[in-house]
């Protein structure tokens, strides 16, 4: 015997039934609007080397690279857009742009909220120092101290780093990434905060500048890797197959071994 319970029960069921198929219906439109228009919107903050670095002559690094390669296999493309590390988040969620690429960490705090592509280039947090000071930093300890002079750039993990870790050091912040090692060659500030590659870059290109912690990071290694929306499971699953393939012919390994070595 069907009762009205019974019956109110499968009305919620099919109701709830209904409402999840035109959710599925309706899901998706990422995909479908960047095979249609041919354009895929990227964002960068482009100030981190050598994976995004914005000059009078474009974008290039590593990130800009394999993202070009991706475009092309998609057959699309690139509209890139100006973004910064405390908005790269909100603007990625605010559907700004479709991918964001330059340098960015993956870790938990960030795929709660957001998918990320596989990760690459393994790393640590170490420190930018003045050469002629680099004897006196060996220990976080040795970074932590009053009469040291932090800058850090906002937004990101680096500035996370900075916050719970040298706390008693004198921190200041400097909006422009890319302008902090100059900052420590000039004697304006100790120490820069960054990761490995980004240290690298730097003090192989000016003779005044150390890169500490190298052979020991300052953390365990991470990974970096490329943000995409959550709100289209069929161009998240796209993304990854692209990856796939160009990793399979040799790009990130072409990029890895131009820009990272």
């Amino acid at each position: 015997m069907i009762t009205k319970k019974t019956l109110a029960v499968a009305a919620t069921v099919l109701v709830a039934g209904l409402s999840l198929f035109s959710q599925a219906a309706q899901a998706g439109p990422r995909l479908d609007k960047i095979m249609e228009t041919k354009v895929i919107r990227v964002g960068t903050p482009g100030d981190y080397r050598p994976f995004a670095i914005k000059t009078d002559a474009g974008l290039s690094g590593h990130d800009i690279d394999v993202i070009e390669a991706m475009a092309k296999e998609l057959g699309v493309k690139i509209e890139y857009v100006q973004t910064s590390w405390p908005n790269l988040m909100k603007d990625l969620q605010a559907d700004q742009f479709d991918i964001a690429v330059g340098g960015i960490t993956r870790n938990v705090a960030r795929i709660r909220l957001i998918e990320m592509l596989p990760g690459y280039a393994p790393f640590g947090k170490v420190a930018l120092v003045r050469s002629a000071e680099k004897a006196k930093y060996n220990t976080v300890d040795d970074l932590n101290k009053p009469t040291v002079r932090v800058i850090k750039n906002p937004g990101g993990t680096n500035e996370t780093f900075v916050l719970q870790n040298l706390k008693t050091a004198q921190v200041s912040t400097h909006d422009k990434n890319a302008e902090i090692p100059a900052l420590i060659a000039e004697g304006k500030g100790d120490v820069m905060i960054t990761e490995t590659y980004e240290a690298v870059v730097y003090s192989k290109a000016d003779p005044r500048l150390h890169a500490a912690f190298i052979d020991a990071p300052l953390t365990p290694k991470s990974y970096l890797g490329f943000m995409l929306p959550k709100d289209d499971a069929d161009y998240t699953r796209v993304m990854n197959f692209v990856w796939g393939q160009v990793d399979s012919r040799g790009v990130l390994k072409q990029a890895a071994d131009k820009w990272l070595k």
